[in-house]
């Protein structure tokens, strides 16, 4: 190897001297930096970062339990007000209203038509005025018709009404039964007759009517006012079960002792009867509790 050769040896060797110093200082650097880049790197490889998260189950919601709805009950028919039995304080209906009438009574109606106060074609009456509850079914009635009023007819009372249909029929009858009946005999006469009335005239409205007081002192033996007050709650009782009205005209005839009023009597020998002027307060007394 010649001179040449020996002098270039060492530049080389400082060329790679040069290399490795720089390589060093590179790798010097780099290690410098490592622990910044290492956690960087762990980061983004680490099996955390790269897991991808599990997605949730929807949570499912509960179903809703639906609230029980109460049937509602059917609503119930309004009851009927009851109609009272006895007839109310009314406006007076008027003589139009006592024209619709027939009075079917004893003694005591009788003097209506005696007094001429109305006509006998709206009083049942037998032929002298005398009828007992307890002969209703064989006592017949003097029957006269509107289209004949001059000639009467005997009938029985179920014949009366299915003939003259009457709208309206007012019963007075019981002062000559309770001297002889008791309260079941009175009351099973009373309601035979209404009920074979209302077969007869299912249309007539009927009112059955108080007995009027009487002045004990006069009355016959067997009749006093303590009867008369008495069967008074059993004609009451009958109108409630037959289902009529009920007027209550004893008491506008008393005077204050409970007894019938002397100014609307004439009658000294028994003290039953009406005068004119009882039956002027009599009729006032139905027309100004109309039957409603």
């Amino acid at each position: 190897m010649g001179r040449s050769s020996k002098s270039r040896l060492p530049r080389v060797l400082l060329v790679i001297l040069i290399v490795l110093i720089a390589g060093a200082a590179a790798v010097l650097a780099w290690l410098l930096a490592a622990p910044d880049s290492a956690a960087e790197a762990s980061q983004l490889f680490s099996p955390a970062a790269t897991e991808v998260p599990a997605t949730a189950e929807p949570t499912a919601s509960p179903t809703p339990v639906p609230t029980p709805t109460a049937t509602p009950k059917p609503t119930a028919e309004p009851s009927p007000t009851p109609v009272p039995v006895e007839l109310t304080e009314t406006g007076d209906a008027g003589q139009e209203y006592i024209d619709k009438f027939v009075f079917l009574g004893d003694s005591t109606t009788y003097g209506l038509g005696a007094y001429g106060i109305l006509p006998f074609t709206q009083i049942w009456a037998d032929s002298i005025g005398t009828l007992a509850l307890f002969n209703w079914e064989i006592d017949p009635i003097a029957y006269y018709d509107p289209a004949d009023p001059y000639n009467a007819q005997s009938l029985s009372i179920p014949d009366c009404a299915a003939r003259r249909q009457p709208e309206y029929l007012m019963i007075t009858l019981g002062i000559n039964g309770i001297a002889f009946l008791d309260e079941d005999g009175f009351k099973d006469y009373y309601v035979r007759m209404i009920q074979a009335i209302q077969q007869a005239s299912p249309d007539t409205k009927i009112i059955c009517q108080s007995i009027y007081p009487v002045i004990d002192s006069y009355v016959p033996n067997g009749i006093s006012n303590e009867k008369v007050n008495a069967a008074n709650r059993w004609v009451y009782d009958i109108a409630a079960q037959t289902g009529v009205r009920y007027l209550n005209s004893h008491d506008v005839l008393m005077d204050g002792s409970g007894q019938l009023n002397g100014d609307y009597t004439d009658d000294t020998a028994m003290g039953i009867h009406l005068n004119a002027a009882g039956f002027s307060v009599l009729l006032e007394n139905i027309r100004t509790h109309a039957y409603q």
